[in-house]
């Protein structure tokens, strides 16, 4: 078949701009030039991937498809080029990385000594903030976001998952009792988020579904002001893994409800501008801690 990357590299200028005409000032070529090798990707193809009217273009349920493959494929590519250049170069200069508390005290501060072994050129600056809404505003190169992101121009890149437990300490269960329902835990001390309703859903299967409203009795802006609540017996708290896995193989903290457990986890997520200047630094550091974690 011999399809290249130009091949994708033309098909997907052409959808992206709109018209063979402005793709042929993208590409640098003539529009005749453009509609040749477009004709050529479909005779490889042996389909046609787009309806061409006077007026406009739009794509066949094949083009769609093809569409779809081939932005991956020239993302991988592009991905590829710059993994081998970063092993190639020294990444140097300034990197901001922000992340919640709770994320950044556990971990990311751990490996911090590791990292600036292998990267000494590079300077980090660390900060913790749960709601940076403009990372230029802030000075920040990545941010580490827990849960569901919203619609944005920033690009993301997934990095782990973690599960969430409902934990209590050792005290408070010996003072208050253990609840075996889900149900139960109206007649509990509950330990949730401020300014963060999603943080007080819970992800317990209960006769309302698989998600448990609750109404904290103390509440924080920050998780690791929830754990700490948690490991002084105030109450009971869900919080993620990431954050409670030493509490928990130390005994400091235990699950309970177990058996309600849907299986839900916090996706994880990276979120920086694209920038070639900052590119290798971004890369080397996202590499660095998804291996990590």
């Amino acid at each position: 078949m011999d399809i290249n990357s130009d091949d994708l590299k033309t098909f997907i200028t052409v959808i992206d701009s709109g018209t063979l005409s402005a793709a042929s000032v993208h590409l640098g070529q003539t529009t005749s030039g453009v509609s040749r090798a477009l004709s050529r990707l479909e005779d490889k193809l042996a389909t046609s991937l787009l309806t061409r009217t006077t007026r406009r273009m739009e794509l066949t349920e094949e083009g769609h498809l093809f569409l779809e493959r081939a932005r991956a494929i020239l993302g991988a590519m592009e991905e590829a080029e710059e993994t081998i250049r970063i092993r190639r170069q020294k990444p140097a200069g300034r990197l901001c990385v922000d992340a919640a508390s709770p994320f950044m005290l556990h971990c990311v501060v751990p490996h911090m000594a590791e990292f600036r072994a292998m990267y000494p050129e590079i300077r980090l600056e660390l900060s913790s903030n749960d709601q940076i809404a403009d990372l230029i505003e802030h000075r920040t190169d990545i941010a580490i976001r827990i849960g569901a992101l919203t619609d944005s121009t920033l690009h993301a890149r997934a990095l782990s998952s973690s599960p969430l437990y409902v934990l209590a300490s050792p005290e408070y269960l010996r003072r208050h009792g253990t609840p075996d329902t889900p149900e139960d835990l109206a007649r509990h001390s509950l330990i949730g988020f401020a300014q963060y309703e999603q943080g007080n859903n819970w992800p317990l299967r209960h006769s309302g579904g698989n998600s448990l409203p609750i109404t904290p009795s103390i509440s924080a802006s920050s998780g690791e002001t929830l754990r700490q609540l948690a490991l002084t017996g105030q109450g009971i708290v869900c919080l993620a893994d990431f954050m409670t896995r030493a509490d928990i193989e130390a005994g400091r903290l235990v699950k309970v409800l177990e058996p309600s457990y849907t299986g839900y986890c916090q996706q994880i997520h990276a979120v920086y501008y694209r920038n070639t200047q900052l590119a290798q630094r971004i890369s080397c550091f996202l590499e660095f801690l998804q291996q990590k974690l």
